[in-house]
């Protein structure tokens, strides 16, 4: 005989899936799912643990659970691809907003990251991506100006790799990828749409052209509901 808690789990996701439980709304009340299904608070529990565990739920403190959009949008741990060519393959047409281009000199930890020396100039390029009113991707790049002379706010609004590949001629090989989860910084919460959530995913990318020259450092920062990050292994 199936656990209880399972059969109420599955017939969630079923209402999740077919739409009676929309995108961002709020599943009923511990005890009204009680009552509803005729059990104890426990095994309700034990429902909304396994929904959340699996990316249906985002239990928000203070309010509940909030249905996730399950239509996440795949991100390719390995591949290295602009932000510009996986909107092409989104249904909602993405925005990007450019919050700021500056040529600058690097602190430490910039510098460290990209192996410069303490006369070397970077490109900053801080840019928010926002899907379907909702801002939820901050993506901070650091560009070696050795190597970028210029940049525009139209270029950045646009595709960086794109005006790097045809206009500058440059190969972009390869990169070093690290992914970590961290509490949201000030500037996350000021620039994405954090409101309920206690992390984001960060994507922490050294990027190399085809003669292995480190050019670019980049964190893009996620917010974790909207997206999973998938990669193919074989063994």
């Amino acid at each position: 005989m199936t656990n209880k808690y399972l059969t109420i789990y599955e017939s969630i996701v079923e209402q999740i899936k077919n739409g009676e439980l929309a995108p961002q709304t709020l599943l009923p009340s511990e005890n009204e799912l009680k009552d509803q299904y005729d059990t104890s608070r426990e095994t309700i529990r034990k429902a909304l643990n396994l929904l959340s565990q699996n990316g249906y739920i985002q239990k928000v403190r203070g309010k509940g659970s909030i249905v996730i959009d399950i239509s996440k949008f795949d991100f390719p741990v390995s591949g290295l691809v602009s932000f510009k060519e996986l909107a092409s393959k989104m249904g909602s047409k993405p925005v990007t907003l450019v919050n700021d281009l500056a040529l600058i000199k690097p602190d430490g930890y910039i510098r460290q990251q990209l192996q410069l020396g303490g006369k070397d100039l970077v490109w900053k390029v801080v840019r928010t991506r926002e899907m379907g009113g909702e801002k939820i991707i901050l993506d901070k790049d650091y560009l070696c100006s050795s190597l970028v002379p210029s940049l525009s706010e139209e270029i950045c609004a646009d595709s960086i790799y794109e005006y790097l590949e045809n206009e500058l001629k440059l190969t972009i090989s390869f990169a070093k990828k690290e992914i970590v989860v961290e509490e949201p910084t000030p500037e996350d919460r000021s620039l994405l749409d954090l409101e309920g959530f206690h992390n984001v995913v960060v994507i922490k990318n050294h990027v190399y052209l085809d003669d292995a020259t480190l050019f670019q450092y980049t964190e893009s920062r996620h917010r974790p509901d909207k997206f999973r990050f998938v990669d193919f292994a074989r063994r």
